[in-house]
């Protein structure tokens, strides 16, 4: 989240509105913050009750081994039709990469 945050002025150049979205309750992001990542102005959303509804919605529910019931990493790109423009699962040690991100959204503007 820190990486996102700080590269929210990139994309909002890009007309692109960055949204956290996790199976934790607000309370946990809120202490996640506190307690390890600092202060976050990127809106982290809830999918905490009922229990991973939009995590179910996107399809990336984790089933399996090491953590089930918790979203898998994941980055979507949803285009202002509401139709997903661009989808990636990354490894749960790995975070999604701004630089590709931004390519994507690049892309897609110039074919809008």
């Amino acid at each position: 989240m820190p990486a996102f945050d700080s590269d929210q002025e990139k994309f909002a150049a890009l007309d692109a509105q960055v949204l956290d979205i996790s199976v934790d309750s607000v309370v946990s992001h809120v202490a996640w913050q506190k307690k390890d990542i600092g202060p976050i102005q990127l809106p982290m959303l809830s999918d905490f009750y009922p229990h991973g509804a939009v995590t179910e919605a996107f399809g990336i529910m984790r089933e399996g081994s090491p953590v089930p019931g918790i979203s898998e990493r994941a980055a979507f790109i949803v285009d202002k039709n509401g139709k997903i423009a661009f989808a990636r699962v990354y490894p749960l040690d790995h975070q999604p990469d701004n630089d590709e991100l931004l390519r994507e959204l690049e892309m897609l503007n110039k074919a809008a």
